[in-house]
């Protein structure tokens, strides 16, 4: 899932022109973004509908080895996020809500993310893999700001996702020297079967959890739903809204 390529599920006059419209644009929107069109499974939360489930265990969510972008002393509020770095949602995602939301929940909430690089994303791979050839110098924070920070940069192509690799991997090299990492041992670390096992565990378990896509989120256990939220400002209010009511409890 890249889960939306905008999240706009609007309502107006209907014709057949414009039901046709609307099925080529959600096609091209699925192949191009990866996009399940803000159907996320997994109800109980500030915005969808219907009975809640119950909450995903932590030890499920977060392992050991997974990395935490910040931790909240008191251990009262976990974020989780199953991302793809490729993917156009996870990185809308990024700069409209979750990288404000680590600036202004900082020393309040825990805030984890694991690895769900889909095959739609061809850079998706080796993207997850730099991420986590930093985290073995210590420095997984820094490359995925880096990452998305400079999404435009190795990801995109025009309107579509980018497959060019030798691209991308000069890209990763330049980032991993601006965050003063090793170089030579980043690019050993990158294709290396331990690294590889990292993400594919983290596959795992996004599957495990039945998350239908990326960005998934998971808030104390419970699976985050835009629900009615129809722009990415309100998709942030949302999240927001129940983060705020974990934090109250």
């Amino acid at each position: 899932m890249s889960k939306k390529n905008n999240p706009v599920t609007q309502k107006s006059g209907i014709s057949t022109n414009l039901i046709l419209t609307l099925v080529v644009v959600i096609v091209a929107v699925v192949v191009i973004g990866g996009v399940l069109l803000f159907n996320r499974g997994g109800g109980g939360n500030s915005g969808g509908a219907g009975a809640p489930q119950a909450p995903v265990a932590a030890e499920v969510l977060r392992k050991p080895d997974s990395h935490a972008l910040m931790e909240a002393p008191d251990g009262k509020v976990t974020m989780v996020e199953f991302l793809d770095f490729q993917c156009p949602s996870c990185h809308a995602y990024y700069s409209t809500a979750m990288s404000k939301i680590e600036k202004d929940y900082a020393g309040r909430i825990t805030f984890v993310t694991r690895n769900y690089p889909l095959e739609m994303h061809p850079l998706a791979q080796q993207a997850a893999r730099a991420a986590e050839a930093a985290a073995l110098q210590g420095k997984y924070k820094e490359m995925y700001h880096a990452l998305f920070d400079n999404y435009a940069d190795w990801a995109a192509a025009g309107q579509s996702v980018s497959s060019d690799e030798a691209k991308a991997n000069a890209e990763f090299e330049k980032y991993a020297q601006q965050i003063g990492l090793d170089v030579n041992r980043f690019n050993q670390d990158r294709v290396s079967p331990n690294v590889q096992s990292k993400i594919d565990r983290d596959v795992a378990d996004a599957k495990a959890v039945n998350a239908p896509g990326t960005p998934t989120i998971f808030i104390n256990g419970r699976q985050y739903d835009q629900g009615n939220a129809q722009t990415y400002a309100e998709v942030d209010q949302s999240l927001r809204k129940m983060l705020d009511e974990e934090l109250a409890k």
